[in-house]
């Protein structure tokens, strides 16, 4: 198959008005799975069209090893501001104050590499007795009031906000002001408008505390960047600009995680209670993997645009089409994991790619990983009768967010 032009479709009429919009709604009995139509498409083929709220139709690329293969393509851009880019929303003013996150190499490479050393295993391992006791003191002060209580604000939220505040050297004191701009932002029901002040808003928070750091230096990451400004490496803007995409990713990934995870497992009580009767750090790990290739809150697709024209999957991405990338419907690839559909934390889930893959893999997946096998394991052993407080149906699903999770998730025990 070979197939060019921005209008161009794989469906058998070529009617460019029978595309299915996107993002699909999933089906309301299985808010665990990928969208039906979306699992449809990956069984038509490796390459589909989709139409997106402006009119525009991008690829949709359905395959596991097609995915790792586009995202590992250096002529595919991930700049939203290039002719072509499938946005999930209308892109305001400020959209440039999330960083290198949307930025090609080497511009991208060049302030990656500013905060990678951070993130490394060795140094993430060593927040481990941290974490264990944020996670701890939380659990706590859930036993001490007792139940019900919603599981996001009293765990699944505090505890990497803390985390990444502890980090960052952000006062967790601003939780409310920082994570209320971050649910506007990550709201593609938001206006433009909406989203581009808590854009500035964030940026202006962020830029007060690189001043504070520059008069008074303490040890944590924002310190270090600093430091950079000093010698000119960096501007004064480029650290503020980072610390928004860190402190949002930082906290709102990992919570959604938490909590989704969570529900997920209460779900399927067989695996709730091997995850909760286990002492073998491998099966926490491999429960980790599983339920991130599960679930993949990243629901909306990473989004490419091509550079060049790219041969793949027996057909032509010509230069300028736009790509999207949905790492959940490839996280359900038969091809590579048998009976995708079904939960299991024994399998080998680790060629999952919830966190993305090539030079843009997520930075901050080993912290991640780390909060939630501290998370996961404490939880359930600690509170080993945990259950739900609602109907699974009366659960609110982020349907509207770029990152799929729960508004509240009521439990008790």
């Amino acid at each position: 198959m070979t197939v060019s032009g921005p209008t161009t479709t794989t469906g058998t009429d070529g009617d460019d008005a029978t595309l299915a919009e996107f993002p699909m709604p999933r089906a309301a009995k299985c808010p665990f799975d990928p969208p039906p139509a979306l699992k449809e498409l990956q069984k038509e083929g490796p390459l589909g069209r989709v139409r997106l709220w402006d009119g525009t139709t991008p690829w949709v690329v359905t395959r596991h090893a097609d995915q790792r293969t586009i995202l590992g393509d250096p002529r595919v851009s991930a700049d939203v501001h290039k002719p072509g880019y499938p946005s999930s929303a209308p892109i305001g003013p400020n959209s440039g104050s999330i960083s290198f996150i949307l930025m090609d190499d080497p511009e991208h490479g060049r302030l990656r590499r500013m905060v990678t050393a951070p993130f490394a295993f060795k140094r993430v391992e060593a927040m481990r007795p941290a974490i264990q006791k944020i996670t701890d003191d939380l659990i706590d002060t859930m036993l001490a009031g007792g139940g019900p209580v919603d599981l996001v604000q009293a765990f699944a939220l505090p505890l990497p906000s803390l985390v990444i505040c502890e980090l960052l050297g952000v006062p967790y004191s601003d939780h409310d002001f920082f994570q209320t701009q971050s649910k506007i932002l990550i709201n593609r029901d938001e206006t433009p408008e909406n989203r581009s002040a808590a854009t500035a808003e964030l940026a202006g928070y962020l830029a007060k505390l690189v001043d504070e750091k520059l008069a008074h230096p303490g040890d944590d990451l924002l310190s270090g960047l600093v430091e950079r400004v000093r010698s000119g490496e960096l501007t004064h803007g480029e650290v503020a600009q980072m610390g928004v995409l860190l402190l949002i990713a930082g906290h709102e990934t990992t919570a959604n995680m938490i909590a989704l995870g969570t529900l997920a497992l209460l779900e399927h009580p067989d695996q709730f209670a091997l995850l909760r009767d286990t002492e073998d750090p491998a099966l926490v790990a491999s429960a980790v993997d599983e339920l991130l290739r599960y679930l993949n809150i990243t629901h909306s697709g990473r989004r490419r645009v091509a550079l060049e024209d790219i041969e793949i999957a027996g057909g032509t991405i010509r230069a300028g089409e736009g790509i999207i990338v949905p790492n959940d419907i490839a996280n359900r690839d038969p091809e590579v994991f048998a009976d995708p559909d079904r939960l299991d934390i024994e399998r080998d889930a680790r060629r999952h790619v919830a966190f993305g893959f090539g030079v843009h893999q997520c930075l901050g997946q080993t912290l991640a990983r780390l909060e939630l096998k501290v998370a996961y394991s404490t939880l359930y052993r600690r509170i080993p009768g945990l259950r739900l407080a609602a109907e699974l149906k009366d659960i609110p699903f982020k349907h509207d967010g770029s990152v799929y999770g729960v508004y509240e998730l009521p439990v008790t025990w």
